[in-house]
């Protein structure tokens, strides 16, 4: 149970890394959730945001990432 322990623990602090860059990107100006190819729609009180450009850019960032990743530890 303890390997499991601190693979959470780890997990943890890495989304609390990730999340504290990406204030920092949105406080600097990085337009990520405003790109072109993000689609909103405003009709009234209700707003849907479809995030399709955002998506498709972190979906590449972690593949290459993750695949460097993968080859270091191999």
């Amino acid at each position: 149970m303890e390997p499991l322990g601190r693979w959470l623990m780890l997990l943890g602090a890495l989304l609390f890394l990730i999340g504290g860059l990406l204030v920092l990107l949105a406080r600097w100006g990085f337009p990520l959730g405003h790109l072109p190819g993000d689609f909103v729609f405003r009709r009234g009180n209700v707003t849907c945001v479809f995030p399709l450009a955002t998506s498709i850019l972190v979906s590449v960032a972690l593949t290459v990432i993750l695949n460097l990743l993968a080859r270091w530890l191999k």
